[in-house]
Order: C-alpha cells, then sequence, then structure tokens
C-alpha cells in the first residue's frame, strides 16, 4: 500500500510563505520512476491540479493561477515531494494534497484520474 504523508500546511497571511512537503514510505514502492503532483481541494469547489513534477528530468508543470508564485521539487534520495508557496492569495486556501501517477516511467496528463494513490492532506487558510 502506498503511503504519503503530507507536512507544512497551516495559516499564513496573504503574501506570506508556506512550504509544503511529501514523504513517501520507501517500502512502498520506487519513487524516482514516478510523477508526482500536487492538487487541492477549497470548500464546495472539486479538487484542482496544482502542480507536478515528472520521472524523467524532473520537469515541473502547473497550473496558470500559480505560476510563478509556487515551485515543485523532488528529492529522489529522501523519497519527497516539495510545493513552495509563496505570495500567497487566500483563494490559494484548500486542502492540499500530494500524489503519485498511477504508473511508473508515465507522465504527459496532469488530471486527477491519473493519480493513482493520494496522501491525506494538509490545510492551507490564507487570511486577507
Amino acid at each position: 500500500q502506498v503511503q504519503l504523508v503530507e507536512a507544512g500546511g497551516g495559516l499564513v497571511q496573504a503574501g506570506g510563505s508556506l512550504r509544503l512537503s511529501c514523504a513517501a514510505s520507501r517500502r512502498t514502492f520506487s519513487f524516482s520512476v514516478y510523477t508526482m503532483g500536487w492538487f487541492r481541494q477549497a470548500p464546495g469547489k472539486e479538487r484542482e491540479f496544482v502542480a507536478a513534477i515528472s520521472w524523467k528530468d524532473a520537469m515541473t508543470y502547473y497550473t496558470d493561477s500559480v505560476k510563478g508564485r509556487f515551485t515543485i521539487s523532488r528529492d529522489n534520495a529522501k523519497n519527497t515531494v516539495f510545493l513552495q508557496m509563496n505570495s500567497l492569495k487566500p483563494e490559494d486556501t484548500a486542502v492540499y494534497y500530494c500524489a503519485r501517477y498511477s504508473n511508473a516511467l508515465t507522465s504527459g496528463s496532469y488530471q486527477a484520474r491519473d493519480f493513482g494513490s493520494w496522501g491525506q492532506g494538509t490545510q492551507v487558510t490564507v487570511s486577507s
């Protein structure tokens, strides 16, 4: 069973920063061969794609609303993916989920249905 554990959420004022982390259990899968992503879900809204980082060459992809403010990165030696969030806005308030692509050695589509394993989520609240 894949285990993904997010951390780093919290309450921050608009314009502030947070760094989310997602640690994968070494015993559950080969982290380096999977594309990893971050999604978020605000109250009353559907889960939406935020960012992804591919297994190959660590190519990064972002939804338009976070480009230039968020940075996704990964440390394969530590089985961890990060989301650095700067210049936070109240509309970034949501539960943030880490996710693993369903299939190894694959990337290219970043819909929620492409990711087969999810963490429990971490709350990010941005006050105005």
